[in-house]
């Protein structure tokens, strides 16, 4: 994380001094948070959301670098593999009781359950110990520098609250009583909350923290229709909305009392393939079998994809092409394999016809319609692109809160995922994307495809625990080595960040795109 190139760290935009007023913030994002829970989906619209509601032993600054929260300080174990936890001290929660060490171990206990959607966070702990009151250790299997980092959005529940209104595990794909309400130790809590529709919070008026904004009240509305979510920021309807559509700038930015924020965001957009699945789901000429476990077919997928043409007519020049799951500037970025595949459709032709699909053939192409900037437009794009050299995709979009499902119950031949890496390192989408799946080592937990590699599975461990940086170096450019060569996934581009607001409206920018209540001030 510490090697973040300059664009990535400095993503504080503007903080102005604190107004004296207190004011009422509205804005807007395409994606509804789709629960309360924070340990429930481990997705970046929840985990945003809920940042504002709940908090971790640690937390991300505006620099993206960790800082005590909860916890005021962790130190590594002596003796034996793990870091202590010391609390902080004098916290409630938002219905007054106290947090303590109890709540830390009940939260892990939940969100490293087999229902919990985060549980890969914590698949190298092995035991975790309430010393006392306020002191609370990780055990892990091996050496593990990354763990703090790792566990940034690792947010602690009430214990009582929970198992007193039945909460004591996360529902995913249900509800349960902290799907609708919350108890956290945050700068905000909950009001309201109509899905879909509208959820108010309420500034926390006991919370422990240094106060830096000057909202009594935010109003989240959730726009999927990008000109309708623009038409509300310019009519004054709302204050803020995340992201605009990137033609729409130059007419914000020639409005008096408006303003664009740009940057670049740490999220990776890439298409996987269904590489376990035995047969194609949406074909209408292939029957018994799946292509895509040809590697020459993944191969001539990713030659037919035109970056240069996509950025320039649906990014307007804003995006950098990838060559990996992460992008220039992480921690671990693999400068050995920084070439992505060229394009060259007459490659893509040849590749199918060796694999023995000369005319090509027909697949299910599943992408979401309001999850990241331009998808639909992006997987249509890419549609044309394949039908180009003979693979002729079915689009199928759907919007974020169907789309989880679908993919989880392998409904894809190939599909389109975003992905930023929690830690800031390269060892993140490793563990989620390119692990073989494994429930009980809590691995590869995104990895819907199903992609496999003994390899990499043997050097994951061994990249967890490297201290020598050459020498993890060395593993980590193995992987990445692998992974393209098998073409795994097709890296796409890292996802610019485009954000509007009005003029007197003052927020941080972070580089992972998640939107926090606390550094808003309204002038």
């Amino acid at each position: 994380m510490k090697t973040l190139k300059l664009a990535f760290i400095i993503g504080a935009i503007s903080l102005t001094a604190l107004s004296a007023s207190a004011e009422t913030f509205r804005w807007a994002s395409k994606t509804d948070p789709q629960t309360m829970d924070p340990h429930a989906v481990n997705s970046a619209p929840v985990l945003s959301f809920l940042n504002n509601i709940y908090e971790g032993l640690v937390r991300r600054n505006k620099g993206m670098s960790i800082e005590g929260s909860l916890a005021q300080s962790w130190a590594p174990l002596n003796g034996e593999n793990g870091w202590r936890f010391n609390l902080r001290q004098g916290v409630t929660f938002q219905n007054g009781s106290t947090f303590n060490s109890e709540d830390v171990l009940f939260s892990y206990e939940r969100a490293s359950s087999e229902v919990a959607d985060v549980r890969s966070w914590f698949a190298p702990v092995k035991e975790v110990r309430a010393v006392d009151d306020y002191t609370i250790d990780f055990i892990t299997n091996a050496p593990n520098p990354l763990f703090p980092d790792s566990i940034a959005n690792f947010m602690i529940l009430d214990k009582d609250w929970a198992e007193a209104n039945g909460a004591e595990l996360p529902a995913r794909d249900a509800e349960n009583f902290a799907t609708m309400n919350v108890n956290g130790t945050g700068p905000f809590t909950l009001a309201s909350r109509d899905p879909g529709i509208k959820t108010v919070l309420v500034s926390n008026s006991n919370w422990w923290g240094k106060v830096e904004h000057n909202i009594t009240s935010a109003v989240f509305t959730p726009i999927g229709n990008s000109a309708t979510g623009l038409a509300a920021l310019l009519s004054g309807e709302i204050d803020f909305i995340q992201p605009i559509p990137l033609q729409d700038v130059g007419q914000v930015e020639s409005r008096d009392g408006f303003k664009v924020l740009e940057g670049e965001e740490t999220r990776v957009i890439m298409f996987g393939f269904g590489h376990e699945h035995e047969k194609l789901l949406y074909s209408s000429d292939v029957t018994g079998a799946n292509p895509f476990q040809d590697v020459r077919v993944r191969q001539a997928a990713a030659h037919a994809i035109d970056i240069a043409s996509i950025d320039r007519v649906l990014f307007r020049g804003k995006i950098d092409g990838a060559s990996q799951l992460v992008p220039a500037g992480i921690s671990g970025y693999s400068e050995t394999n920084s070439s992505r595949p060229a394009y060259d459709p007459e490659r893509s032709k040849a590749l199918l016809s060796e694999a023995g699909y000369p005319n090509g053939f027909s697949f299910g192409l599943k992408c979401p319609n309001d999850r990241y900037i331009n998808d639909e437009a992006l997987c249509r794009a890419a549609a044309s692109m394949f039908a180009a050299v003979g693979l002729k995709a079915e689009l199928n979009t759907v919007p974020v809160r169907e789309y989880w499902p679908q993919l989880r119950k392998d409904a894809f031949d190939m599909y389109l995922l975003g992905w930023s890496p929690g830690t800031f390192d390269i060892e993140h989408p490793i563990r989620f994307l390119m692990s073989t799946p494994n429930s009980e080592k809590k691995l590869g937990s995104w990895n819907f495809g199903g992609y496999s590699n003994q390899r990499v599975d043997e050097l994951l461990p061994d990249i967890q625990q490297e201290i020598d940086p050459v020498a993890r170096q060395t593993m980590v450019d193995e992987v990445v080595g692998i992974t393209q060569a098998e073409v795994a996934y097709i890296p796409l581009y890292t996802q610019p960040l485009i954000w509007a607001a009005k003029e007197n409206v003052n927020l941080t920018q972070r580089a992972d795109n998640f939107f926090m209540l606390r550094w808003v001030t309204v002038d």
